[in-house]
């Protein structure tokens, strides 16, 4: 490997932070984690609350980093700089200004993770290893520059997913990544404990146009009633529109679909302004249509094939925590285990509840942990899920986290429609000891809460071995 194909040379590093280096060096990866270096990585020392990244720069040489980004001077092939957070975002900054690449930026209350990795896919359909996405959730202050950072000198798309829980991070973030196309998947009370509506988080959410690049577009929900109101600020920056969803009026549309009741996902008919595009859509629920909507009409702005992400949106597997499906050996057959532990809101709390219900299953059975960062809203929102339960049809309900005794209070005092089983103050733990137990063949189990809960534990000891 030479300089010519690597992510940064030492000089390219030295001239976009400021910095001064001890040697020369090239580099064919950057992280901040010492335990992900790997040969020829450039291991950045970042300042976190409670490590100093410069006391793992030793870890890193001894892992195979071919330099570091340090504040220190350390043995070693480094450049010094005067603040390695600084170093990042101006590292991830001239990536972007390097970059001949169609930037696509991505966020949304709900569904931004699965839209961006989806996008992806049907990008690298359509151009085999010239495509750059952001990694995991890697979507604040601290993964957005790294995701920059990563972008190799030579791709012809670059999909970056942003995220916020307050206003104005948005707009520092489209500000490093000014793409060419924006996408806002939902507004939904996702942190609204932190805004004192929703009309102020679908603001926050346009906030995303303002670092639009010339005669960029906006891609918007129509079936959102802030439609208008995105629409409008999309329209004072200067972008076209598009939007997308799954009722008529939508320029990229879901005309109709059908729930294929073998794998759960869905057959559908897409309209879009000069195409009509039959696919199949692998992950089941009705908020996967429109996020395939929204994919659709990202890849017809950028001049991509359609037919290539309609194949792509075919093959999509479900991510680990936000709706991966696992089989599970249990007494009497297998129980089906989905995956939905890495976040919750109202939003897609109603969603994957209202995919349960369709699963086929002797029984369904719900462990769902706390929505965080609701605020003064939070019990209603907790309580208001029994609604979504009933309709589901759930057997069981094991509730985690102190939030969710409004929903048990509900759930006591209620006549109910349908009668529901639960427990409330049970832990990880109890949890986990009751579906060992109780588990048999034909279930049907979900797995939703809030990340801070931990139900990631539980999917982790179901899937390590038999029940």
């Amino acid at each position: 490997m030479t300089a010519a194909n690597s992510l940064w040379t030492s000089d390219e590093i030295a001239a976009a932070t400021g910095g001064h280096t001890n040697a020369d060096f090239v580099v064919y990866g950057l992280t901040f984690d010492s335990r992900e270096v790997g040969p020829g990585d450039l291991f950045l020392a970042l300042h976190g609350e409670n490590d100093d990244g410069n006391r793992f720069v030793e870890q890193a040489f001894a892992a195979g980093a071919a330099g570091a980004i340090v504040d220190t001077a350390v043995a070693g092939p480094h450049i010094l700089v005067t603040d390695t957070m600084a170093a990042l975002e101006a590292l991830g900054r001239a990536a972007r200004v390097r970059s001949k690449a169609q930037i696509i930026g991505i966020t949304g209350s709900v569904g931004k993770t699965g839209t961006k990795e989806a996008l992806a896919e049907a990008l690298e359909r359509y151009a085999p290893g010239a495509v750059h996405c952001s990694v995991k959730s890697y979507n604040n202050h601290t993964g957005v520059p790294l995701s920059l950072a990563r972008m190799p000198r030579d791709c012809d798309y670059g999909v970056f997913e942003m995220g916020m829980n307050h206003a104005g991070e948005l707009a520092a973030l489209t500000a490093i990544v000014r793409p060419h196309v924006a996408v806002i998947t939902t507004v939904a009370p996702a942190h609204i404990g932190y805004f004192a509506s929703l009309e102020a988080i679908a603001d926050a959410k346009a906030e995303v146009f303002s670092g639009l690049e010339s005669h960029g577009t906006a891609i918007i929900p129509f079936d959102s009633p802030f439609c208008d109101r995105l629409a409008s600020v999309a329209e004072a920056h200067g972008a076209q529109t598009v939007t997308f969803g799954t009722q008529s009026g939508a320029n990229v549309c879901a005309r109709d679909w059908v729930v294929d009741a073998e794998t759960g996902g869905s057959l559908i008919t897409a309209e879009l302004p000069d195409a009509t595009l039959c696919f199949a859509l692998a992950p089941p629920g009705d908020h996967w249509v429109a996020n395939a909507m929204a994919v659709l009409a990202a890849v017809q702005v950028v001049g991509a094939d359609l037919a290539a992400a309609g194949l792509a949106l075919a093959e999509l597997s479900g991510l680990q925590g936000r709706g991966a499906r696992h089989h599970i050996d249990a007494a009497g057959g297998e129980v089906l285990l989905i995956d939905e532990s890495y976040n919750a809101n109202p939003a897609s709390m109603a969603a994957t509840l209202k995919q349960l219900g369709r699963e086929p299953a002797a029984r369904r059975i719900a462990v769902l942990g706390a929505m965080k960062e609701l605020g003064e809203g939070s019990e209603a929102f907790h309580a208001a899920l029994v609604d979504d339960i009933i309709a589901a049809k759930v057997d069981m309900a094991l509730l985690v986290g102190e939030e969710m005794r409004a929903l048990a209070l509900v759930l006591v005092a209620e006549p109910l429609a349908h009668r529901v089983e639960f427990a409330h103050d049970i832990g990880i733990e109890p949890a986990l000891e009751w579906l060992r137990s109780e588990l048999r063949g034909g279930d049907v189990v979900l797995v939703k809460g809030s990340n801070s809960i931990g139900l990631s534990r539980i999917v982790t000891a179901l899937i390590g071995g038999d029940i």
